[in-house]
C-alpha cells in the first residue's frame, strides 16, 4: 500500500523496512505485526481513540510521532487512510495538487 503512492520508496531504518517520500519517512514496519505511521500529533489521539484495539500512541523518541497499528486488527482501508494521510503531510507541494 505504502508503495503505490507517488514517488514513495522503501528504504532500511535500523534494520527494518521504511518508506519515504522525498527522503522523509512516513511509515516503518518494526515487524510483520506492525506498521508505524506518521501522524501530525494533534490526529493522533482520535485514531488512538476510536480504534484503541488496533491503534496506539508512537513515541519516536520522547516526541509523539504518530501511532502503531496492530495489522492483526487493522482493516485495510484504515490502514490505506492512514498511510495516505501520513504520505500527505510529507509529500512535496507539487504531489498534493
Amino acid at each position: 500500500m505504502a508503495l503505490a503512492l507517488p514517488e514513495a520508496v522503501e528504504q532500511e531504518h535500523w534494520g527494518n523496512p521504511s518508506f519515504r517520500i522525498g527522503g522523509k519517512i512516513f511509515a516503518t514496519v518494526p515487524d510483520a505485526q506492525h506498521v508505524n505511521v506518521m501522524l501530525d500529533p494533534f490526529d493522533v489521539e482520535p485514531v488512538v481513540r476510536n480504534d484503541p484495539g488496533t491503534c496506539e500512541e508512537l513515541m519516536w523518541g520522547k516526541r509523539l510521532a504518530g501511532v502503531r497499528v496492530s495489522l492483526k486488527h487493522a482493516a485495510p482501508t484504515m490502514v490505506k487512510s492512514l498511510l495516505e494521510a501520513a504520505w500527505r503531510r510529507k509529500a512535496p507541494k507539487r504531489l498534493l495538487g
